[in-house]
């Protein structure tokens, strides 16, 4: 194995590379004015049991500064991958759960650890695009899950008036100190069916779609900026 994949797959360089993440994206949270909507009713989801939490992989970033960690624990999904690993030790810096997921996992693997997770009392947050795309697009894992666990889905995200932009495949959101922010939690209005056809499922994801869209494009108008990915 070369120097640079050892370095890779080194806890020591992903604990050294998520401190600085999370160093930098704390100082911006603490330095931005924000506005929040829809924590209420996410809290009282909350005090009733454990929720699926979807978002767009575009708007993960401070998503661990914005959840309500004494209503709930919140288990964050990631696979293996350098990049992945630094996000998930940042959550674990902010006091959250993360779960490393391979994708050479099995359905029934995952979903199994998933439900651990929902009945050790945490709620499950995924990125419904992630982890490589298509950007803006519903995959299979936030349906599957949302009809498997029977459990409330809310929708998360986050603009900020300074921000720039990665050169990545979902063009993911890099917040900056200053300025205003606004987060947004909205808990979805139809459940998924247990037994669900092809017709069923595909509605469903529309449905879904729809609805993380306008929770994102609800965050930017908050800012008066247009909506973005």
């Amino acid at each position: 194995m070369s120097i640079g994949k050892r370095l890779a797959k080194s806890a020591a360089v992903t604990r050294g590379m998520g401190g600085i993440a999370h160093a930098w994206l704390a100082h911006c949270q603490r330095n931005t004015s924000w506005e929040l909507r829809g924590e209420d009713g996410l809290r009282a989801a909350l005090a009733e049991g454990p929720v699926l939490l979807v978002l767009r992989h575009s708007r993960l970033m401070l998503g661990p500064f914005h959840w309500p960690r004494e209503a709930g624990d919140l288990s964050t999904l990631h696979d293996t991958s350098p990049i992945a690993r630094i996000a998930g030790d940042t959550h674990r810096r902010r006091g959250l759960t993360p779960v490393a997921m391979s994708r050479r996992l099995s359905n029934l693997a995952m979903s199994r650890m998933v439900m651990e997770r929902l009945r050790a009392g945490a709620s499950i947050g995924i990125t419904a695009d992630g982890p490589l795309g298509p950007a803006g697009e519903i995959n299979d894992p936030p349906l599957d899950w949302a009809r498997i666990t029977g459990r409330p889905v809310f929708f998360y995200a986050y603009s900020t008036e300074r921000q720039s932009r990665a050169n990545s495949w979902d063009r993911l959101l890099l917040p900056r100190p200053g300025g205003r922010g606004a987060v947004v939690f909205r808990p979805w209005d139809r459940q998924m069916p247990r037994k669900a056809d092809e017709a069923a499922r595909e509605a469903a994801r529309a449905a879904m779609k729809a609805a993380l869209d306008a929770t994102t494009a609800e965050a930017d108008a908050m800012l008066g900026l247009p909506p973005g990915d």
